[in-house]
């Protein structure tokens, strides 16, 4: 497992299992990975788990679903005693997560400037008029045209392109050491995806953070990342450095790039994924 002296996060054979009316699901198995001062990428089919990977360490599963590991650590912190007060107090403030659709993460009766503000004031303490002033400057460092115009917008009234940048304001105005990124530009066309993707390449860079990227999306995640996490079916089937993907050497991984479509060797015919039930056994 990939370890440094600035590993944020690490996680040990972490389980993610759902009870239902048939038995118990497990959506997540045996998981381990860690995270440093990089962007690191975790792709797969739906259902592959990695939406619930990144919910587990955020402590947002449901209820009823139980969280196991050897270990889970966040900097100081251990995840697996933390209580849910103690995660209150972790989550926006050192761990961050932006979602897929802004219009269903914001709040629709609240101005989004005001919900922006609301990280600083519930997190640091600070006065109306100084968490009003970092939102602003905030919404500039986005490419936020006229922000004092934006703060006063509700959800319904900015464009995918502009709410995405307001949810990136959010997350990163508290300063985490951690952001989860899920699926957040797929609901983008392709051009204000490259727009939001530079202003958080930027912002990753310049404040030395963590960016645990979840996508289905291999070309963006092979250009964007600098390691790639690879689940099938709730397991880590292979990581690799995203420069050296094209030569991934699972049979899974190496289907889902066999499947892509490409300009420079264009084909009549894509591949097919061909499943192997040998790729459940735990390895």
């Amino acid at each position: 497992m990939h370890k440094s002296a600035d590993t944020i996060l690490t996680i040990e054979n972490m389980s993610v299992e759902f009870p239902t009316l048939s038995g118990s699901v497990m959506a997540v198995r045996d998981v381990s990975f860690s995270v440093g001062r990089e962007k690191v990428g975790i792709i797969g089919e739906s259902g592959s788990g990695k939406s619930t990977t990144g919910r587990a360490i955020m402590g947002l599963q449901p209820p009823k679903a139980r969280v196991k590991a050897d270990r889970m650590a966040f900097e100081e912190v251990d995840l697996l005693k933390t209580t849910e007060q103690d995660m209150l107090k972790i989550r926006g403030r050192r761990i961050a997560m932006i979602l897929q659709d802004p219009k269903y993460s914001l709040n629709p009766v609240m101005s989004v400037g005001e919900q922006i503000a609301e990280t600083v004031l519930l997190h640091e303490g600070v006065s109306r008029k100084e968490a009003r002033a970092r939102t602003l400057a905030m919404l500039e460092r986005v490419r936020i045209r006229d922000p004092h115009r934006v703060f006063d917008l509700y959800p319904h009234e900015v464009s995918g392109g502009m709410g995405q940048r307001i949810m990136i304001s959010m997350m990163l105005i508290a300063s985490p050491s951690l952001i989860i990124a899920d699926e957040p530009t797929s609901a983008l066309d392709v051009t204000v995806r490259q727009q939001v993707l530079s202003i958080l390449d930027e912002l990753v860079a310049e404040r030395n953070i963590g960016l645990i990227f979840i996508s289905h999306d291999l070309n963006l995640v092979r250009s964007f990342c600098d390691r790639v996490i690879i689940m099938y079916a709730g397991r880590i089937v292979e990581t690799i450095t995203a420069a050296e993907l094209d030569n991934a050497r699972h049979p899974y991984t190496r289907g889902l790039l066999n499947a892509l479509p490409s300009l420079d060797h264009p084909r009549d015919r894509l591949d097919v994924l061909q499943r192997d039930p040998a790729w459940l056994e735990n390895k």
